[in-house]
């Protein structure tokens, strides 16, 4: 990388900000390039060029929340939808998991730009992200995020005795979808109806349409984990703050 490339870009692939944030900070007259304030929105750097933020945007970045939820079936994990609830209607102070570790304090500002940080479909159950923090949300939900996520899902076989090993085997790769292969994924019994599903990427439906490829029929779905984060003991339909000290 020798071209120039814009500032937010670069803020962005440095672990920075988000764009929308390197943008609103380069306005703000809160960025600079080594050692000049730049505020021209648009502007390019060079890859060696030192970029620094001022205490201002940290103090902002480090107001901005995160929260785990256990979403319950029958949530969307977005917008509204076809009078279905989105699940951020369940972050309110009543909701809060009793046993939260966290010393952050609730107050109604930290729902505005609250989003979704991947999706979990409305028949699914389990950890859902919602946050504030355009890192976190390029983490888990950018291009080339390699997280993973872990779902427990409960199947019936849908023909005459049980799954072969070799359909096993297809389902941690081996199996295309939308005209591409899928990436290898780690499926394994948990017990003689549970299958364990470990992912690095989230197409629609994608566990789903899986199982119905070798003949399962999807009766429940969980996710437990994303990354080094896990559901553990969080009630449905209760939800947490991200600790200061945990890392997807």
């Amino acid at each position: 990388m020798t071209e120039p490339v814009r500032l937010s870009k670069r803020m962005s692939e440095l672990g920075l900000s988000s764009r929308r944030e390197a943008d609103d900070w380069i306005s703000k007259g809160w960025v600079r390039v080594d050692g000049k304030v730049v505020s021209e929105l648009g502007s390019k750097v060079l890859p060696h060029q030192k970029i620094t933020v001022e205490r201002q945007a940290a103090a902002e970045q480090s107001k901005r929340v995160t929260v785990l939820i256990h979403k319950p079936v029958g949530y969307v994990s977005g917008q509204a939808e076809d009078g279905y609830k989105p699940a951020v209607v369940l972050v309110k102070p009543e909701a809060r998991w009793a046993d939260d570790p966290s010393p952050e304090q609730f107050h109604p500002t930290q729902l505005r730009s609250l989003v979704p940080a991947g999706r979990l479909d409305i028949d699914s159950t389990g950890l859902l992200v919602l946050t504030q923090d355009g890192r976190i949300a390029k983490q888990l939900i950018g291009q080339d995020t390699s997280i993973e996520k872990e779902y427990l899902v409960r199947v019936q076989y849908t023909k005459p005795g049980r799954l072969p090993d070799e359909d096993l085997r297809k389902l941690n790769h081996g199996l295309w979808m939308d005209g591409k292969p899928l990436l290898p994924a780690k499926v394994r019994w948990q017990n003689d109806d549970q299958l364990s599903f470990t992912l690095k990427e989230g197409r629609k439906r994608q566990i789903r349409r899986m199982c119905d490829m070798v003949g399962l029929k999807v009766v429940g779905l969980k996710r437990v984990r994303i990354g080094r984060v896990k559901l553990g003991d969080l009630p449905p339909g209760q939800w947490r703050y991200l600790g200061p000290d945990e890392r997807f």
